[in-house]
């Protein structure tokens, strides 16, 4: 049997931040994350097409940033607390500033 493509997705997202899946036979929800990490708390959401604002909201980042800036959206849902907010950034992007 074929591994299902969000399996796929949260192994490929492990093993480019230097972490391990954890099998959805090993966790509950909420009592641990997509993938083991040292210092990250990994949930993957694998969906067929993402929102095209947020692509939009990132892009518009990507196109603002200088050089020697990391292209963020922060997602605000109004009536919430500021610290509810979402950053939302490229992987590439993450990697490059933060390492695996």
């Amino acid at each position: 049997m074929p591994e299902k493509s969000w399996k796929r997705t949260e192994r490929a997202v492990a093993a480019r931040l230097n972490g391990r899946r954890v099998p959805v036979t090993g966790r509950s929800r909420g009592d641990a994350p997509d993938v083991d990490h040292r210092w990250l708390a990994i949930e993957i959401k694998h969906r067929t097409r993402l929102p095209a604002w947020i692509e939009d909201a990132v892009c518009q980042a990507e196109a603002a940033a200088r050089e020697d800036q990391l292209p963020v959206a922060i997602l605000h849902q109004k009536g919430r607390d500021h610290d509810r907010d979402l950053v939302v950034l490229r992987l590439a992007d993450f990697e490059s500033w933060f390492g695996p």
